[in-house]
């Protein structure tokens, strides 16, 4: 059987929550988040790294990855903006690497020449992004993992030169969630679908770009996405416009005891996006979400497609296990 990859990403402040039961269903653990600091990679803020070497007692096998970056965290476009920048980022990522006995470092830069974020970004950044991926790998021993978090979209690919950055990673994660933007409801992590971006759709454009379908990681989300004030009950809610923009919503654990076909939140099924969404009509509020149907599909999808295997946001928000669970039964 082929092996696939099942990547969680944790916060630090979680590690001493991994089970053994948890290391010993997942390949990778991502820790979230070392952060760029002054152009190096800074991680005298995390606290629960010494959590690493229990979970690795737990299952010998997994690899432990500092994911550096997240959205918000800016510093990158700056300190790979000159020769001298680069080899100071490579130089601390190795720092951070080698202080922490990682398995290999996560680039989470959201998003090279785009700065929604409110981070510093560059036109420029489409080319040194590359340079970055270049200094860490030649930096990095030979065994070390290096990989990256990609956006959904185009706007990453234009935004990069795949073709060119996927020669120095492992794998690509594809963050195939929070899809769904805006004052207009719609799934967030949907698997397919027609009318706007989807997983699937998000591999094709990826791999077209010149990534190959053996690197290529798709996402899961552990949270939901919700909107309030729905204009429309049509279409039990979804693809309605709303009074308000979307809102980052609930936890699985939370969503599935508190809110899946309770106190109001009627469960809905889109067969065409392999997707589920709640609305509360009385209430106008809609939530979008994966659950364990969801991540099913998915998992069948990534043995269909050829690809590596899932990732998820994040190992916190589901302590019920429901759908690492899910990830564990299909994949």
């Amino acid at each position: 059987m082929d092996l696939y990859y099942k990547i969680g990403y944790t916060g630090d402040n979680y590690l001493d929550k991994i089970t053994r039961e948890d290391a010993n269903i997942l390949t990778h653990i991502n820790i979230a988040f070392g952060l760029v600091d002054n152009g190096r990679v800074k991680i005298n803020h995390l606290k629960n790294t010494e959590y690493i070497n229990k979970i690795r007692e737990y299952n010998p096998d997994i690899k432990i990855v500092l994911s550096v970056g997240g959205w918000g965290a800016g510093g990158f476009s700056t300190a790979v903006s000159t020769a001298e920048g680069l080899k100071q980022f490579a130089e601390s990522g190795y720092e951070a690497y080698k202080t922490l006995g990682l398995d290999g470092l996560d680039i989470d830069w959201e998003y090279p020449c785009i700065d929604t974020a409110g981070i510093d970004a560059s036109p420029d950044d489409k080319y040194n992004f590359t340079a970055m991926m270049k200094s860490l790998r030649e930096i990095l021993p030979e065994s070390a993992m290096l990989t990256i978090a990609a956006g959904a979209g185009e706007y990453f690919i234009e935004s990069t030169e795949m073709a060119k950055v996927q020669e120095y990673l492992d794998y690509v994660q594809l963050m195939t969630y929070d899809m769904g933007w805006g004052n207009k409801t719609m799934h967030h992590t949907n698997l397919y679908g027609s009318d706007k971006i989807s997983t699937k759709s998000t591999v094709e454009i990826f791999s077209k770009a010149g990534v190959p379908l053996e690197k290529i990681i798709i996402g899961a989300a552990f949270y939901s996405r919700e909107w309030q004030s729905v204009l429309s009950n049509d279409n039990n809610g979804l693809n309605q416009n709303t009074q308000y923009n979307v809102e980052f919503g609930k936890h699985y654990t939370d969503l599935h005891d508190n809110y899946i076909n309770k106190n109001g939140f009627v469960k809905y099924w889109d067969d065409e996006a392999k997707a589920p969404y709640l609305f509360n009509k009385e209430k106008k509020h809609f939530i979008s979400y994966d659950d364990e149907e969801s991540i099913k599909y998915k998992c069948e999808y990534i043995k269909k497609a050829g690809i590596k295997g899932i990732m998820y946001w994040e190992h916190s928000y589901d302590p019920k296990r429901y759908l690492i669970n899910s990830i564990k039964e299909n994949l």
